[in-house]
């Protein structure tokens, strides 16, 4: 009987020693399953302020530590257009893409149903404004093969769709490309140089803020028209997103992510004149001061996770055939942390 015992013992013993291994082994694989590096992309202007502060102040670090993933590596790049980072987000090259809805859409239905992008949450809500330095240019009507647009990439970007939208609305159905012809890849600060020249073949520039401003103050160019006319009222213009095998590998480096934004959207939203020097010093922009507060004071200048008429986008892109599937609504293309916000 004391043999039974002693065995019964070494038994228990033995499960329980494996039992505390697999436990111990469970949480390193849990811990591992943390990514140590996260890797996000922004574009060119204010309209990615929060990113900025994001950076500037290590917002994301200090909640991932919070969060229990401590001496997260997180690493900044900036791109001319929303093709190129839907590109690097699926070599995984990327983590986080932020940019228009336009390249947002695309590449939710391209990945819908395999790689499953979504988005984190919308950054702002902002008019884009279409300039040109040609005098004859009144409307979309007036613009001739002599005529180049800027903008950040043909077809794709969400001013490319936006002014597709807009030529539908002002040469008639079946019309949402004929423009297109006219376009030209470039990112905003080359857009803005090159219209600004006067000697360049680009002689409009459909961009964002603050170029689309910095150029309205030269007296020889005028603005043909605001995104915000196309669609009808006031919509979101930058998106951050991601792929569904991110967000679920990785929920507390994606939480402090989501809590670094939030941080950041509430100092803009608190201190213009702060965030402006943050701008200026990040940027290099040889704006004043005065200048960038003065953009950040203006009414449609808003700073938001709340998707705001993408599905207005959505609708469009889909009716003329530059995406296949159709949300059940602007939920489906974004993940649940943002689900309680009034978007649209």
């Amino acid at each position: 009987m004391k043999q039974h015992s002693l065995a019964g013992r070494r038994t228990a013993l033995a499960a329980m020693v494996a039992a505390a291994a697999m436990a111990t082994f469970a949480g390193i694989s849990t811990a591992a399953a943390e990514t140590g590096e996260l890797r996000i992309a922004r574009q060119y202007g204010i309209s990615y302020l929060p990113l900025m502060l994001m950076e500037d102040q290590k917002l994301i670090e200090k909640a991932a530590a919070a969060a229990g993933v401590p001496n997260l590596k997180v690493t900044w790049a900036t791109f001319a257009g929303g093709n190129v980072m839907n590109d690097a987000l699926l070599s995984d090259s990327l983590d986080f893409a932020a940019g228009g809805v336009g390249p947002f859409v695309t590449l939710w239905a391209k990945t819908h149903g395999n790689y499953n992008v979504k988005g984190a949450a919308a950054i702002n809500s902002m008019p884009l404004y279409l300039n040109t330095r040609n005098p004859n240019v009144k409307s979309l009507k007036d613009f001739t093969d002599k005529d180049k647009i800027a903008l950040p990439a043909v077809k794709v970007s969400i001013q490319a769709v936006t002014l597709q939208m807009a030529a539908e609305q002002a040469f008639g159905a079946g019309k949402q490309n004929e423009l297109d012809r006219l376009t030209v890849s470039m990112s905003h600060p080359d857009g803005m140089a090159a219209l600004l020249s006067g000697k360049s073949e680009i002689t409009a520039h459909f961009t964002s803020p603050p170029f689309q401003f910095q150029e309205l103050a030269d007296p020889s160019i005028h603005r043909v028209l605001s995104s915000f006319d196309v669609l009808g009222g006031p919509a979101t213009f930058n998106v951050i997103w991601t792929s569904s095998k991110f967000q679920a590998a990785n929920p507390k480096v994606y939480g402090a992510f989501i809590t670094a934004l939030e941080q950041a959207t509430a100092q803009i939203n608190k201190d213009h004149r702060a965030v402006a020097e943050t701008y200026l010093r990040m940027s290099k922009d040889k704006s004043s001061i005065d200048q960038i507060v003065k953009m950040l004071d203006d009414p449609t200048m808003v700073f938001t996770l709340t998707p705001q008429n993408t599905m207005k986008y959505v609708d469009f892109m889909l009716r003329i055939g530059s995406i296949k599937v159709k949300p059940e609504s602007w939920k489906a293309m974004f993940f649940d942390n943002v689900h309680k916000l009034p978007g649209s």
